[in-house]
């Protein structure tokens, strides 16, 4: 472990506290100091969820380490139960307490509570958040089922198609991997249980995502297991299909051609014929059907030719990282110069995608790491997670994120999936639209100095002010006119050209109003340059203020060190 300004994963209580987060019914008790109780900030702040997490502290100080913390994990326990009714009890402790040894595990299994305990020692100094979440999810699941497991030398369970012919039910499924905090877990599964449904098969029961306690305990009646989300699910996935006999389906549905194997996969699985839903999806279709993805008409379509060739580094987990590599290759057709994860669980899948690739996989936590590389590789677009899009800010390189650690604005409340035909869609608009800004971006920095789309020139969507715009030392009803004539001066002094130009009242400008014949004040070109870089929303404003300040002083002539004296003025 080192001190990092910024971490990919968090440690594995973090884990813990998502699977608990994702239930309802199932409270998570932690023995951690009070500097290890952020919980709240994670999910009611980025995810913006409506309720707090179901976590309970112990928050022990300084001075209780001369005492027993032990009694402190079992009035929690008690508390937490008494207080919260919960249906199970995770029980662990954070990597600060781990340093304790106080085993708060197997201190609330000799409570005898009449609810399931589940105790957790998740290594906080050798293992990471995702990690966590799948040991959770795993010693959850088990926990609740190994009294439901058969006894050995039962009857190998029956085919998913006799199971479902006999009960005249159709086949059902259940979905794996889908936590709080993680990317667009939430719109993933509505998506993948809408695709499912037009399959012909149901979802049983989605889990950990919304997922009770009643739930976890029903799993066993379904016909198949589909993990959507391996570093989560997987172990769980591999235990339940070695218990119970249920198939697993483990291909990833991110993009079209994922999708569409993910359908077939199902349909082998489930018995049921995909023909249909799938000739359905060819290229072509989605210009009958809007619900449908559009992707393969653009990778056909002549716009597709601006892009192709575009070099791309993608960083992420190892899920979406495999997922979005394919993608940008076979169905954007962009060249992907590097990939690499944190997820150091899955680092040999990474390197032979890598290998499959022609490039180096970078296996790597350290974001610093991770920025050295983007810079060596000068990729024209980066796919990454939150720390990826400050990344390519730095360096000016357009960024999608692609997968969690996120922050806020990578949960929209819109549905908005990366999974499933509609989950193509989403990533054509998220990849597609940051190289076409740029593109834009580009021209106009190539053009700032034409004419036509120089800041003084009349905007051409202004139809009254269209072939009215007067030119440097122009006049406008009487009035000398500047680049720079501030539009209050034009108000006072010539009303009816400031009507002729088309200004509009606004109440927040009233403040701004200078008296004075506007020619009297002029912007030198230093400080207009350094207005420039004053972001636009609110550049005008600061014009308007910096003349009135110089108006009441009487100067003549903005310098930047008057910019500067007008904002300290009107900061206090």
């Amino acid at each position: 472990m080192e001190l990092t300004l910024w971490t990919y994963e968090g440690p594995p209580h973090v884990g813990a506290m998502r699977i608990a987060t994702s239930m309802t019914g199932v409270h998570y008790v932690l023995h951690a100091p009070q500097g290890d109780t952020y919980a709240d900030l994670l999910f009611t702040m980025i995810e913006r969820r409506d309720k707090r997490p179901p976590v309970t502290y112990t928050t022990f100080q300084a001075r209780d380490l001369g005492g027993d913390t032990a009694e402190l994990v079992k009035s929690a326990v008690r508390d937490a139960y008494e207080r919260f009714k919960p249906d199970a009890m995770l029980v662990g402790e954070s990597c600060t307490a781990e340093l304790i040894q106080d085993q708060p595990g197997s201190l609330a299994m000799g409570m005898s509570l009449p609810i399931p305990i589940v105790p957790l020692e998740l290594p906080a100094y050798s293992k990471k958040e995702n990690w966590g979440a799948s040991e959770t999810f795993y010693h959850l699941v088990r926990t609740l089922l190994l009294p439901l497991a058969p006894a050995p030398g039962s009857p190998p369970r029956e085919s998913v198609t006799a199971a479902a012919t006999r009960e005249h039910r159709r086949p059902r499924c259940n979905l794996l991997g889908g936590t709080a905090l993680g990317f667009r877990n939430r719109d993933d599964v509505r998506e993948v249980t809408r695709l499912l449904y037009d399959i012909g098969v149901d979802v049983h029961v989605c889990a950990p995502l919304n997922a009770t306690v009643k739930d976890i305990q029903a799993m066993p009646h379904a016909d198949f297991n589909i993990v959507l989300y391996p570093e989560v699910a997987d172990t769980t996935a591999r235990w339940l299909q070695k218990t119970f006999g249920q198939p697993t389906v483990r291909t990833v549905p991110i993009g079209v051609l994922a999708t569409r194997e993910f359908v077939e996969e199902v349909g082998k699985v489930a018995g049921v014929d995909v023909s249909a839903l799938l000739e359905r999806e060819r290229a072509g279709s989605a210009q009958v059907d809007a619900s449908r993805s559009l992707l393969p008409w653009y990778s056909r379509s002549v716009d597709s030719t601006y892009l192709t060739g575009k070099r791309v580094f993608v960083f992420g987990d190892a899920t979406h990282v495999m997922a979005a590599a394919r993608m940008a290759k076979d169905e954007f057709g962009f060249t992907v110069v590097g990939i690499g994860t944190y997820s150091r669980e899955y680092a040999r899948p990474i390197r032979d995608l890598a290998a499959a690739l022609g490039v180096e996989a970078l296996i790597s936590d350290d974001y610093l790491a991770v920025e050295q590389r983007v810079t060596e590789l000068a990729p024209e677009l980066v796919l990454g997670t939150q720390m990826e899009r400050h990344i390519a800010k730095r360096l000016g390189v357009p960024c999608a994120v692609i997968s969690a650690p996120i922050h806020v604005q990578d949960v929209p409340a819109r549905h908005s999936p990366q999974m499933g035909f509609e989950g193509a869609n989403v990533i054509f608009d998220t990849w597609v639209h940051p190289l076409m800004m740029g593109l834009e971006e580009h021209l106009l920095h190539m053009f700032k100095d034409d004419f036509e789309f120089s800041d003084g020139a009349t905007p051409s969507h202004l139809h009254a002010t269209a072939g009215a715009s007067p030119g440097r030392g122009e006049t406008m009803g009487g009035q000398q006119m500047t680049p720079f004539t501030s539009r209050a001066a034009i108000e006072l002094e010539a009303p009816e050209a400031a009507s002729a130009v088309g200004f509009a009242e606004e109440e927040d400008e009233i403040d701004a109003v200078v008296a004075v014949a506007p020619a009297v004040i002029s912007w030198l070109a230093p400080a207009e340059a350094e207005l420039k870089k004053i972001p636009f929303f609110v550049r005008g404003k600061i014009r308007r203020n910096t003349e009135k300040f110089a108006n009441d002083r009487g100067i003549a002539e903005i310098t930047v060190d008057t910019m500067y004296d007008a904002k300290a003025f009107y900061g206090r």
